[in-house]
């Protein structure tokens, strides 16, 4: 398992976290929310999670354990070959 540099993480988690206050702030704003949305995702790719708010929530735990507690806490979370699966979605081209 590839993991992210910790000061990367660090940096991403900031600027996430700042975005968020901006966009709790000032919801409609479109810009703030699109920036927001930006640094969640990029937080869902260094923390290989789907959501910012679990991408958010381990990238905290990554940052104040050690790599072997961290590794040992998400092996604890892999769901098993035969678990539950997502539904495939399917979009036409025109995205209708």
């Amino acid at each position: 398992m590839l993991l992210p540099a910790k000061a990367e993480v660090a940096r991403q988690l900031r600027r996430y976290r700042a975005w968020e206050r901006l966009m709790l702030a000032a919801p409609t704003d479109r810009n703030v929310r699109a920036t927001f949305e930006d640094a969640g995702y990029t937080l869902c790719v260094l923390m290989g999670k789907r959501c910012a708010r679990e991408a958010a929530d381990a990238a905290e735990r990554y940052l104040r354990t050690s790599l072997g507690t961290y590794l040992r806490e998400q092996s604890q979370h892999v769901v098993p070959a035969g678990g539950p699966r997502l539904a495939a979605t399917r979009r036409s081209p025109a995205g209708t």
